[in-house]
């Protein structure tokens, strides 16, 4: 049926089902005489451009990966931490290995997202990996060597607990952590290498997770709302009711 006889609810639902390349559907909408058509047909030239800069900004996250695979390196994993700024609660590090097909749209370093998108980017990475692992260390150890070490010992912990053995470790900043396999640090790395910003997804929504379990136990912290970190809730809190007697967290290791 031509297109000119077609509603514009079947021409969606026609682009929708993919029935036909949107190279060729497009022109014909374009020269539609109904403006909502053309309308519709401009929006999907939108949506299309936007695809097109997304897989470009994530092929050039790909880019120490893709210099490893051409070269045989299959498993990398990226790894990267969570928790070295906060007054409470532990350091977390994940350790994530990405498929070479992996297309994970608006993934970047954590702090540039949303908690929303964080969340739902948890899942996706998790539905896409083929290795995830998460590394935590409690306030009990940071307090006892420092935060630099701790961080370095969950970044080993997450390496070593990943159920798949890595051929390349990518790890975020300029400290190696020091595990049995080929490291690289790289500075801004969850910015700059996808493996990166996945395990940096995976760390810091494990441990905002695990800081809103706690508020459960602790509600008069504001663990929830503040995750530890020194905000002035937080340093209010303190003055008013002490420390809490643990918030540390377990130290180990566990795959996903």
């Amino acid at each position: 049926m031509p297109i000119s006889k077609l509603t514009i609810a079947q021409i969606r639902s026609l682009i929708e089902r993919e029935e036909v390349p949107l190279d060729e559907l497009l022109p014909l909408l374009e020269q539609d005489l109904r403006a909502g058509v053309r309308a519709l047909a401009e929006r999907e030239r939108r949506r299309l451009l936007r695809e097109k800069r997304e897989r470009q900004r994530i092929a050039r996250l790909l880019h120490f990966e893709r210099e490893l695979w051409e070269r045989g390196v299959r498993r990398i994993a990226g790894v990267d931490e969570a928790g070295r700024g906060p007054l409470a609660g532990p350091v977390l590090a994940a350790a994530v290995i990405l498929p070479q097909t992996v297309f994970l749209p608006g993934l970047d370093d954590s702090k540039k997202l949303s908690k929303g998108r964080r969340e739902t980017l948890y899942d996706l990475i998790r539905s896409q990996a083929e290795a995830v692992s998460v590394g935590s260390v409690d306030h009990a150890e940071i307090d006892r060597t420092n935060i630099l070490r701790a961080s370095l010992r969950a970044m080993r912990e997450s390496i070593e607990g990943l159920p798949l053995q890595p051929d390349r470790v990518l790890v975020d900043g300029s400290h190696l952590p020091g595990s049995r396999f080929p490291e690289r640090a790289i500075v801004d790395g969850d910015a700059r290498s996808l493996s990166i910003a996945a395990a940096s997804v995976i760390a810091k929504v494990t441990r905002d997770r695990l800081m809103v379990a706690y508020d459960k136990t602790y509600p008069e912290y504001g663990f929830a709302r503040h995750k530890g970190y020194g905000t002035a809730d937080h340093i209010a809190a303190l003055r008013a009711v002490g420390l809490a007697p643990s918030t540390g967290g377990p130290s180990g290791s566990w795959g996903i």
